[in-house]
């Protein structure tokens, strides 16, 4: 058993619109992202499928071409290899689920978040 609390995860600032915090485990990867209004997450995709759960704010995902608005409360399903994006309609806060791993975070290949 492991016992994690976000005020103990380090904080890493992607960009000046973008925070995220991650807690790698053998099966999945959680990160807390904290986002500032007009925060873009530009498309792309991986072999992960992904779980985000709004904390906070709304955020505007284009999933495979459809557009969904995602408020406090909402958790949205992306599937492996879907293209997607992000963008930040009020300040948020959202925690993301990824099975399996995110081996791209781990390596360091997110340079897509940092741009």
């Amino acid at each position: 058993m492991d016992l994690y609390n976000w005020r103990n995860i380090p904080e890493e600032q992607l960009s000046p619109s973008l925070v995220r915090q991650t807690i790698h485990t053998p099966q999945m990867t959680i990160a807390r992202l904290r986002l500032a209004k007009g925060a873009i997450v530009p498309v792309h995709h991986h072999v992960n499928e992904q779980i985000t759960m709004l904390q906070s704010g709304v955020l505007r995902f284009v999933v495979g071409g459809e557009e969904v608005i995602v408020g406090a409360g909402d958790a949205l399903r992306i599937p492996p290899h879907a293209p997607h994006s992000v963008e930040t309609l009020e300040e948020a806060i959202a925690i993301d689920l990824f099975t399996p791993p995110r081996e791209d975070w781990i390596r360091g290949d997110d340079a897509y978040l940092r741009a």
